[in-house]
């Protein structure tokens, strides 16, 4: 049996998704931007998808712009938005981003980009348990802040973010706010309009939908300045000719993902909850990483005492069990998790951690079997680390 515990990292495509991917790839081939009949289909293709997402998300299709995933959504967000006030003089050229110390890399390295432009930024602290009090952001915001981006829900850890709280601080100091949702879309209810952002980041590959498309959602009336130039493709916001097909899966799975938000919640909380009541039951020297409560359904963060994180996805992936030691897009390094590190976990805590996701395929019995399997190979890990000391 193998087993794909890794669901944050990547989802597998829905079928419905990837049928409309195919067909739509060798059937609409015209160019949406084209007025004629074969340009026309391939627009109704984008208009579905926008429509289907902004049901989700419950926004207006018409405050949707495609992108090519979470990344440049972010990307488009923060620049776009620092863009427009860089174009301003006086009082109204503000120069202040303020972030959370557990972003995704796209928006903290973004930030460390436009620092380098002259811009001042502030990473919010987050507590022990991985959330950003909404007093460390009165403390931080000024005058002259821009931009609020805080995600919604966590990558590594799971942990939701008092989004709605931390917007309205924002908007009194007549601030912007920003969620990158993409690890929150299709897994938990999203509500632009409860939530109160200005800007809202997705992206398809999360939500059992093709890789390579995203969105941005921006309320109506919030200025942003595109960061690419070109031609008028989705009014005038995000240069290039839309990739259809992949927007098409995409829509395809936000309508998926709508349909079977209440029950696949539950059903996922129920099966992650299986998974951490086995694993501590069975394993001595674990503990869950991150608020317990307010996460998202399918994640969970645990720390195994006195074994290297690296060594015992090797050991897991040996077995035919997928799992991971963080983001996905930060592998590669051997620095530690900055989310733990940022929580003030110790430093064998952020070294010792290991991402367990969950989606739309998993069962009780790949649940079982990652429960069964865990014990013997921590086990032997640990016995080699009291050998080599």
């Amino acid at each position: 049996m193998r087993v794909y515990f890794d669901y944050n990292a990547t989802a597998p495509i829905a079928p419905s998704a990837a049928a409309a991917v195919a067909r739509i790839t060798t059937e609409v081939f015209g160019n949406a931007s084209s007025v004629h009949y074969f340009g026309q289909q391939a627009k109704a293709i984008l208009d579905d998808a926008r429509s289907s997402i902004g049901s989700l998300i419950n926004g207006d299709p018409s405050e949707i712009v495609f992108t090519s995933g979470g990344t440049e959504a972010d990307n488009f967000a923060i620049r776009g938005v620092a863009s427009v006030f860089e174009g301003l003089e006086g009082a109204a050229a503000k120069r202040h981003l303020i972030a959370s110390a557990i972003e995704h890399e796209a928006v903290l390295n973004t930030l460390r980009a436009l620092g380098r432009r002259g811009w001042r930024t502030t990473l919010l602290p987050v507590d022990q348990t991985g959330i950003v009090s909404a007093d460390a952001l009165r403390d931080a915001i000024a005058d002259d802040t821009a931009l609020v981006s805080v995600m919604h829900a966590n990558n590594e850890i799971g942990t939701i973010q008092p989004i709605a709280d931390l917007a309205s601080i924002a908007h009194e100091h007549g601030a912007l706010m920003h969620t990158d949702a993409v690890q929150s879309v299709g897994k938990i209810p999203v509500d632009v309009n409860a939530l109160g952002v200005d800007l809202l980041s997705l992206s398809a590959h999360k939500f059992n939908g093709p890789k390579g498309a995203g969105a941005l959602w921006i309320k109506r009336g919030t200025r942003l300045q595109a960061i690419l130039t070109g031609g008028k493709h989705e009014r005038n916001r995000r240069a290039g000719t839309e990739n259809v097909a992949a927007i098409g899966g995409m829509g395809v799975a936000a309508s998926m993902a709508r349909e079977k938000l209440a029950a696949d919640g539950p059903r996922l909380a129920a099966l992650r909850n299986r998974l951490e009541e086995g694993i501590l039951a069975a394993v001595p020297g674990t503990a869950i990483n991150g608020e317990r409560p307010a996460r998202v359904p399918n994640t969970t963060n645990i720390s195994f005492d006195r074994v290297e994180a690296e060594s015992l996805l090797i050991a897991l992936d040996l077995e035919g069990i997928a799992v991971s030691t963080g983001s996905a897009c930060s592998s590669g390094t051997l620095e530690p998790s900055h989310v733990l590190k940022a929580m003030g976990l110790p430093t064998h805590r952020t070294q010792n951690s290991l991402r367990f996701s969950l989606g739309m395929f998993s069962t009780e019995e790949e649940v079982d079997r990652v429960v069964d399997v865990l014990p013997r190979l921590v086990d032997k890990l640990r016995g080699l680390t009291r050998k080599a000391g």
